[in-house]
């Protein structure tokens, strides 16, 4: 299965208006969905890996930190390009 022949065997094309409004989805999904509910789950971590016995966080509780804020990094940087293009868009539309 390939791409239609009318499209010359190229790929769907997207317009910025529908391709900017995807990439906003993905920076809010992977930002406020994923990441800042999963850094809430670990900071009320209590009783599972995140905490020692005193109430001290552990090396797991800093790797998995690391890893939010840097997978919220490229994640944030798509929301705001998607943004910029949403609004590319509005000022050609208008």
């Amino acid at each position: 299965m390939g791409c239609p022949s009318e499209w010359g065997g190229r790929a769907l094309p997207v317009s910025n208006g529908p391709a900017a409004i995807l990439r906003l989805g993905l920076c809010t999904l992977v930002v406020s969905c994923l990441w800042i509910t999963f850094v809430k789950n670990l900071w009320n971590d209590g009783s599972g890996p995140a905490f020692d016995d005193a109430g001290d966080p552990t090396a797991y509780f800093w790797v998995h930190l690391l890893l939010a804020v840097t997978s919220s990094v490229p994640g944030t940087t798509i929301g705001v390009i998607g943004l910029r293009g949403v609004r590319a868009a509005r000022r050609a539309d208008a």
